[in-house]
């Protein structure tokens, strides 16, 4: 007979979390692998930092339950100390004792007795590129090395399960994937479950192996960050990655009509209302020259036509926005490079059909 995979390094089932009345984490489950990486991804005040807290043990959850390699750390009746519970924490503010060099914070959480001491703490900052910075005190750092020695702290003691609460908010944006980078390499060498708290959806696709999007404390949605981004769950998921663009229809047998043609719209209800969700840089865009658009495709479906009312170049691509001549309508396309067009210019619009996503409307 087989035997049974092990448990997972982290799971939380159920967490439910209440303040005066109002539920801030409600019916949170997740479960966290040795050497995965998982982002609690969504706006500010959704509960991800609320979970983090409970798995922590710095607070409790109302309901739930939380296992560590398949021993329960809380529940309705056990809770483990959070110094017994084999987790490391990263802060937003890095939280490194002014008055203790490099080493001396990196060592803090390791006893004297610690098996190898020195060689660990010396491990650590060679793998996070801070040899020789034993020494120095943390006003002699910059940001970026402040981060890597609150990583170095982190990891010191060897956790089974890191948690990262907003640990690269407060780096310089031209530093911040650099940092990421080498932060999720020596993660992922020393194995640890982790469980990445952020708002930003770039850092999320960046780092994580999982991603578990939050709103209103609940999951909403939870898979591979490919996953998650082609396929999103409702328009708030997909808009919470990028612009997007939206046309309202109903639908009409397995057919829903748009200006840009017929779209497919099974598994709707005849009647139903729509919102069709095109993310900008699947609109495709030719110049209105001889007062004619591009003939029609089945892939790219009937061309409509609009006026550029502004064009910015972001850097790798040019943002293009449109007032449409069907009911004055806003889209916005992407277009890689430089390209820039004067306001006012027509041009013909199409769709990538195989791109949208189709949902119900809500309100």
């Amino acid at each position: 007979m087989p035997e049974a995979p092990p448990p997972p390094r982290l799971q939380a089932e159920n967490l439910t979390r209440r303040f005066d009345g109002r539920t801030v984490v409600d019916d949170v489950s997740f479960t966290i692998e040795p050497g995965q990486v998982t982002c609690l991804l969504g706006p500010s005040g959704c509960g991800k930092s609320t979970t983090l807290r409970m798995i922590a043990g710095v607070d409790r959850q109302d309901e739930g339950r939380i296992l560590v390699d398949g021993e329960t750390v809380s529940d309705g009746y056990a809770n483990v100390p959070p110094e017994r519970r084999g987790v490391g924490m990263m802060f937003q503010d890095f939280a490194l004792f002014p008055h203790l060099t490099v080493a001396e914070n990196v060592g803090f959480g390791l006893s004297r007795r610690f098996p190898g001491r020195d060689r660990r703490i010396g491990e650590l900052l060679e793998r996070v590129a801070l040899s020789g910075f034993g020494p120095k005190y943390p006003h002699e750092l910059s940001g970026g090395e402040q981060q890597r020695v609150a990583l170095a702290r982190a990891l010191a003691p060897r956790p089974r399960i890191l948690l990262m609460d907003e640990p690269f908010s407060g780096l310089d944006e031209r530093l911040r994937d650099g940092i990421r980078d080498d932060t999720l390499g020596v993660l992922k060498d020393e194995g640890a479950a982790v469980l990445l708290v952020t708002h930003e959806p770039h850092e999320a696709m960046r780092m994580a192996d999982e991603i578990a999007l939050m709103r209103g404390g609940r999951i909403v949605q939870q898979g591979a960050p490919y996953n998650i981004y082609n396929a999103p769950v409702d328009r708030a998921a997909a808009a919470f990655f990028s612009d997007i663009n939206v046309l309202g229809g109903k639908v009409r047998g397995a057919l829903t009509d748009t200006p840009f043609g017929e779209f497919l719209t099974p598994g709707f209800a005849d009647g139903t209302d729509v919102e069709i969700v095109i993310r900008p840089q699947h609109l495709k865009i030719d110049f209105d020259r001889a007062g004619r658009g591009p003939n029609p495709t089945p892939e790219n479906g009937t061309p409509a036509r609009g006026v550029v009312t502004r064009a910015r170049f972001m850097g790798r691509e040019s943002l293009v926005e449109f007032r449409m001549d069907f009911g004055g309508m806003e889209l916005k396309a992407t277009v890689p490079g430089v390209f820039l067009p004067r306001p006012g210019t027509a041009m013909w619009l199409m769709i990538r059909r195989d791109r949208c996503f189709v949902f119900p409307r809500v309100g």
